[in-house]
């Protein structure tokens, strides 16, 4: 019987070895890389929904303050921005800043509108008094900067 020479083939099942743990290895760093990535835009997307959902609520309570009294809307400068306050059991506007959750800055911003003689909004035309141009700003610190979020509306006296 011959004798077969083994020394060329040593160390073969080590290198194998080395080969498939480095595939693997690979293989679970980037499964948790994507994980963590998936994590971290899930945290993110969570804030986003609720700047969107922040936003949302100032807009309604203008609503409510235009449904409450039309005057709650008429009586405030076009040159100011105002910050919704909760006191107790109704809606306010005030001049001081207010953070909603402590991180989210909302700002109330009302413009006057202008009809032309089609009644339709225009920039220059006749100043329609029952009618006033609300946007809605919410700011929040997000990664390494400041995310804006703003919505529009008119509202009219009905």
């Amino acid at each position: 019987m011959p004798r077969k020479n083994f020394k060329t083939k040593k160390g073969m099942a080590l290198a194998e070895i080395l080969i498939g743990a480095s595939i693997m290895s690979m293989a679970i760093l980037a499964a948790v890389s994507a994980y963590s990535t998936y994590i971290k835009y899930a945290f993110a997307n969570q804030k986003n929904i609720q700047a969107s959902y922040v936003l949302e609520e100032g807009m309604e309570v203008m609503i409510f303050l235009r449904d409450t009294s039309w005057s709650n809307i008429s009586q405030l400068s076009t040159t100011t921005t105002y910050y919704l306050t909760f006191s107790g059991s109704s809606w306010a506007t005030s001049t001081t800043p207010q953070y909603v959750d402590g991180q989210f800055l909302r700002s109330i911003t009302l413009a006057d509108v202008r009809r032309d003689a089609d009644d339709k909004i225009t920039v220059s035309g006749t100043l329609d008094t029952g009618t006033k141009k609300i946007t809605t700003t919410v700011s929040y610190w997000q990664g390494h900067s400041t995310t804006t979020k703003t919505i529009s509306t008119y509202l009219t006296n009905i």
